[in-house]
């Protein structure tokens, strides 16, 4: 792929998450490259997670920057975090597939996976944007309410583009949605019970 057609790629999954994250259904178009192979953009959607990967970071260390001090094991505690990131990624990808099957909606997970890859950059940028009101010295009660107003948004973005992509009704949504949630917090579960799990 050359460098040219990743920025186009890259443009049209952003520019199409912005819509989607607007309520704007034709933001599908873009996410899920309707003039390339649905597995091709699928694929090519991943670079999302490397798009995401700083915002993911920045959240860590927003949260210890609220902390009294600098944890002693924070290196060994990021890499675990990290590693938890790839897992909960690649594992959701996976899983979904297996979902679509089973409702049989397997023809649609390409443009489906696409959608979410794209959509979760926006949904980052929103938790990054609401964990910066305690930082600039905003009332604790502002801080809440951007942090329930991002997270809130954030998993509409998710609800939405899963419907509008797999084609399915909004229960089933949510209750893609909720794995997802799930998942990711099993993950960090998990890795807290591990030695310099918390960052």
């Amino acid at each position: 792929m050359s460098a040219g057609g990743l920025r186009a790629q890259l443009g049209n999954g952003l520019q199409g998450a912005l819509l989607l994250a607007r309520g704007r259904a034709e933001g599908m178009l873009l996410v899920a490259a309707q003039e390339a192979p649905a597995m091709q953009a699928a694929t090519r959607s991943f670079w999302a997670a490397a798009l995401c990967l700083p915002a993911f970071v920045c959240l860590q260390l927003l949260d210890i920057a609220q902390g009294p001090r600098l944890p002693a094991d924070f290196a060994h505690g990021l890499t675990l975090q990290l590693l938890g990131y790839a897992i909960d990624w690649a594992g959701f990808a996976l899983l979904s597939r297996v979902v679509a099957r089973a409702m049989g909606r397997l023809a649609a997970w390409p443009r489906f996976i696409a959608a979410w890859n794209w959509c979760n950059v926006v949904q980052y940028l929103l938790l990054v944007a609401a964990s910066l009101p305690p930082l600039l010295g905003a009332p604790a009660v502002l801080g809440e309410t951007a942090w329930l107003v991002a997270t809130g948004w954030a998993l509409w973005i998710e609800w939405y583009a899963t419907r509008l992509a797999l084609g399915i009704t909004g229960m089933q949504a949510a209750g893609l949605v909720l794995l997802d949630e799930a998942m990711g917090f099993v993950l960090l579960a998990v890795i807290q019970t591990l030695p310099g799990g918390t960052v």
